[in-house]
């Protein structure tokens, strides 16, 4: 079904751009739209930093890819991303702006996690992505139950380190969340919990595009199914000013408007590499719980609730369990994380360190990772604080 969505929007794209070809050439230059067509280790060896791939597999078999800008002996520091998207987008906005080298240039050991089904982890030990249902009946449950902890436990194997400092944005929060509550050893090996425009509570969730979302997933049923692998269809938004402006339109609809923060000059570098692929069961659960103003694990109807959860609802997640020191970062204008819901959810949290509500009224979901002035204006804080809850050496 997306894929066939996915085509017409193309072909609009391609009739309204139609007579404007090289536009994009001829706007932007030529080294944004070189990082157009790097992966990680092609942006990596582009501006100078060292990269190194690894390979966990967790316990259900799926075969995850970690990155890792090397710094021996150094602490480590894990950076898990958001829905849709990868590792990548730790390092899109290059040396001056990305946080991904901002926390190695200061000295730490950065791994970048992957979640399974994403553009660098669509492999499992028995199951192919391409053709074996199997692979993709996960929601972002899962990720939080079994990759964080193999993900993490590698981290630190490898390193020799006892802790971490975990920095999540979105939902590489929700995930956070799903681990350190359902497998509470897990916070005791973190030293403090980033929190980028976290997600957990969504009664409150006023997107635009959800009427759109809810449509989808009607139509698609149970449907067990990739959702928006990456393509090279981002193209079609940059044939023209009209199709770029309407590309803006929808991508601000779904984030909010930041027209100050917004990096224009990289718009091709980012959406070449978002989305990255999920599994729509993943968007199927959210949408659960804006329905149900809970946090809580996956609704599969009544009758499989008793099976899994000897209940006819599903379990909320204990959030009282979450004792690792957490840091909240959140912005008004973000419709994928409404302020109230971080509010409600720092008031449950048993050890909030930070509760950072940003003044910046326009700040949406992606400010604090791809933002033009983010590094001054929330990455320089957010180490900060990390600093405060590192042992010694």
């Amino acid at each position: 079904m997306s894929n066939s969505i996915a085509f017409v929007v193309y072909l609009i794209f391609l009739m309204l751009g139609a007579t404007t070809a090289g536009y994009m050439e001829d706007k932007y230059p030529a080294s944004v739209l070189e990082d157009t067509n790097l992966d990680m280790f092609g942006l990596t060896r582009k501006y100078d930093y060292p990269l190194e791939s690894h390979f966990v597999t967790t316990e259900d078999k799926y075969i995850l890819c970690l990155f890792r800008l090397r710094r021996p002996k150094a602490r480590p520091v894990f950076l898990m991303h958001g829905l849709l998207d990868s590792s990548i987008t730790w390092i899109l906005s290059g040396p001056w702006a990305a946080l991904g080298y901002y926390l190695y240039d200061l000295g730490y050991d950065v791994w970048m996690g992957n979640a399974r089904g994403n553009f660098y982890s669509r492999n499992h030990t028995f199951y192919n992505p391409d053709n074996d249902k199997s692979f993709w009946r996960f929601s972002w449950h899962e990720i939080g139950y079994y990759d964080l902890p193999a993900s993490i436990d590698f981290v630190l194997k490898k390193t020799g380190f006892d802790k971490l400092a975990y920095i999540g944005h979105s939902q590489g929060t929700t995930t956070f969340f799903v681990m350190s509550s359902m497998r509470p050893e897990y916070n005791a090996k973190v030293t403090v919990m980033s929190a980028l425009a976290p997600v957990s509570y969504m009664k409150n969730l006023k997107a635009p595009l959800l009427p759109i979302m809810r449509n989808l997933l009607a139509l698609s049923g149970n449907a067990i199914t990739e959702f928006l692998p990456r393509s090279t269809l981002w193209k079609a938004c940059f044939r023209s000013k009209i199709t770029e402006d309407t590309c803006y339109d929808y991508l601000f609809q779904i984030m909010g408007k930041d027209q100050k923060m917004w990096n224009a000059t990289m718009a091709p570098v980012y959406m070449a590499h978002l989305p990255s692929g999920s599994n729509l069961k993943q968007f199927k659960h959210y949408v659960q719980l804006i329905d149900s103003g809970r946090f809580c694990q996956y609704d599969y109807g009544p009758v499989e609730n008793m099976k899994r959860y000897d209940s006819s609802q599903p379990k909320e997640y204990p959030i009282k369990n979450i004792t690792v020191p957490v840091a909240l970062y959140y912005a008004s204008n973000d419709h994928l994380s409404s302020y109230k819901d971080v509010i409600r959810l720092s008031k449950e949290l048993p050890n909030v360190v930070e509760n950072c509500l940003y003044p910046y009224k326009k700040w949406n979901h992606m400010t604090m990772v791809w933002g033009l002035e983010s590094r001054e204006l929330a990455h320089k804080r957010m180490v900060e604080v990390m600093k405060k809850f590192e042992p010694e050496l």
